[in-house]
């Protein structure tokens, strides 16, 4: 864990980048630790606010990276000049470039069957030597204790060393932090990455990212999915900075 961080809203968000992040993912994969990865925006912030367990399990992360240009700001505001968005979508093909390199063998966890398909036909287009050994989609619904340990059976012995996991804020946190210590692998929540790179979902234009307008774009493309997380918890969120001694070292 870095000490370079602050809590905003009592939630850790360190200051990290995109090397300093594939740096410390290989390292650990490289020694089979079981390690978890959250990738954090203002959703998850609001999430932490108003669930103390849910709090403490992205707190206890190995990594925290700044998602949301939200945080990415807040983080500069408070001395991190040189702050920039660790983004999942971009954090997940940046990664898999160092692991195929690596030779590091990896796995995805989580949407459609049909999307997991799709997604791995498009990254093995951009890197064709990159070694997937694990691919599973879940039901959608609660695993039960049988089905749990035949998947942590077949995660590690499949020899997995990083596993994406797209199960959606807050339920990727909550899988990552149960399953640490049973998964020798790090696993790294990217989201809503397994449906931008499997081509299901539009991305936003680089420059609407950039000036932190994406949840507009997004907003836009899924108005009944998302207007409540972009409209109404967006805004409780400025509320509560405005209200509140919303960052600083200690939780």
């Amino acid at each position: 864990m870095t000490d370079s961080h602050r809590y905003i809203l009592g939630m850790r968000v360190d200051a990290t980048s995109y090397a300093d992040a594939i740096r410390k993912i290989i390292e650990w994969a490289r020694q089979g630790e079981s390690r978890y990865v959250c990738v954090a925006n203002v959703h998850m912030v609001m999430e932490a606010h108003a669930d103390a367990e849910f709090r403490k399990v992205v707190n206890g992360a190995d990594l925290v990276t700044p998602d949301g240009m939200p945080l990415v700001w807040l983080l500069r505001r408070v001395g991190f000049n040189k702050q920039q968005r660790v983004y999942g979508p971009t954090l997940t093909l940046s990664l898999c470039e160092s692991i195929e390199k690596e030779k590091i063998p990896v796995g995805f966890y989580g949407s459609s069957t049909e999307a997991l398909e799709k997604l791995v036909s498009n990254l093995k287009d951009h890197f064709p030597g990159l070694k997937i050994d694990y691919l599973y989609s879940p039901p959608f619904r609660q695993l039960t204790e049988t089905e749990d340990c035949r998947i942590i059976d077949d995660i590690n012995a499949s020899g997995a060393r990083v596993l994406f996991v797209g199960l959606g804020c807050p339920k990727q946190e909550g899988w990552m932090a149960d399953h640490r210590g049973h998964i020798h692998a790090v696993t790294v929540g990217v989201g809503a990455a397994f449906d931008f790179h499997a081509g299901k979902v539009k991305q936003a234009p680089s420059w609407l990212q950039n000036i932190g307008m994406e949840w507009l774009f997004r907003l836009l493309m899924e108005p009944r999915r998302l207007w409540k997380r972009y409209l109404v918890t967006n805004s409780k969120f400025i509320w509560l900075l405005t209200r509140s001694r919303f960052l600083g070292n200690r939780r």
